[in-house]
């Protein structure tokens, strides 16, 4: 036996034992991770101001700071026999409000760490997919997009809004946010949005407002909403996004046809088990062919673990799981 055939057999017992018995085909726990990062080193230069700013409401993680590489990151997916990862720039980290004050050389920074993850893409064509990180309020964004466009290592833009300072109350930062959309609409890139803001009661109005006036800018192009809506874990902010998301799909089901949710972080063993339970219902009702696999890596460092272990927590059947095992959007043809 192939030391490779081994790893997929042991996460397929893991993946049993795990789950109560319940046997998992003996094949990849996921065919693509569509969470990661590896910071560039202009971003983990830039970290110790960030993670210092006075601005900032919580302190960092100390698994963010950590100075991994793509090395790193390919060997953690190997451990767990999964064959490609997306690799989400944060370049959009060094445009952020929560930098106070703002560093001189953040759109520099930015691009260089944009440029840092397209070459480890490019590096890697077989094993990582280049997602660029913009600030969708800032005037390098619609550049940024425009830099990138027909770059075949470049698969798709990450946003982050609540790093952004994103309102999604506000007309004029909904109006920049769907002018990124329609741009990456045109350059034929997938989205993949941290839809929550910082809004202390975030939830179906704000998933209202997306669905109006910032999905359609997409034009149909593929949109992956992280954290099943939330910024990880499973809450009743969460799960209130979600369940309007589930609405929303129940009466217009087109709305749906380009939009998915990755699973990064939603649920582990200090989920309460109503939580899951009820993570799982909301997720029946959208469909669980729109929900997609990711980690969030680094911040799991252990992705065998992870995914035998953890994902199991979610009580979905085998059949649901491996629908969401091997779901998720292509890459938009040019």
């Amino acid at each position: 036996m192939t030391s490779s055939a081994a790893r997929t057999l042991t996460t397929a017992l893991l993946l049993a034992l795990a789950t109560g018995g319940r046997v998992f085909a003996a094949e990849p726990p996921v065919g693509v991770d569509h969470h990661m990062h590896v910071h560039s080193p202009a971003i983990l230069g830039f970290l110790p101001g960030y993670c210092a700013s006075p601005s900032r409401t919580s302190p960092c993680d100390p698994a963010f700071s950590l100075p991994l590489t793509a090395d790193d990151a390919l060997a953690a997916l190997d451990g767990a026999g999964v064959r490609r990862g997306w690799l989400l720039s944060t370049g959009y980290l060094a445009e952020s409000p929560m930098m106070s004050p703002p560093d001189p050389r953040a759109a520099d920074i930015l691009r260089s760490a944009n440029d840092f993850t397209v070459a480890q893409a490019r590096a890697h064509p077989d094993r990582l997919a280049a997602f660029i990180g913009i600030n969708p309020l800032t005037d390098t964004a619609l550049p940024e997009i425009a830099r990138w466009r027909g770059d075949p290592a470049v698969m798709g833009v990450k946003l982050h809004l609540t790093n952004s300072g994103l309102d999604l109350r506000s007309q004029a930062d909904v109006a920049r946010l769907a002018a990124v959309f329609r741009a990456a609409a045109d350059a034929r890139l997938v989205v993949l949005i941290h839809m929550r803001t910082r809004a202390p009661d975030y939830g179906p109005r704000d998933v209202e407002v997306f669905l109006r006036d910032v999905l359609p800018a997409a034009r149909g192009g593929p949109v992956v909403i992280a954290h099943a809506a939330g910024w990880g874990g499973t809450n009743p902010y969460t799960l209130g996004a979600l369940g309007a998301f589930a609405d929303a799909l129940e009466r217009n089901p087109a709305l749906g046809r380009k939009l998915w949710f990755d699973l990064a972080q939603v649920c582990d063993e200090r989920t309460p088990p109503a939580d899951r339970e009820a993570l799982a219902a909301v997720i029946r009702r959208i469909g669980v062919s729109h929900f997609v696999a990711g980690s969030d890596w680094p911040f799991v460092r252990d992705l065998q673990r992870y995914y035998a272990e953890t994902y199991p927590l979610l009580p979905l059947s085998p059949e649901e799981w491996r629908i969401i095992r091997n779901a998720g959007p292509d890459r938009p043809k040019r």
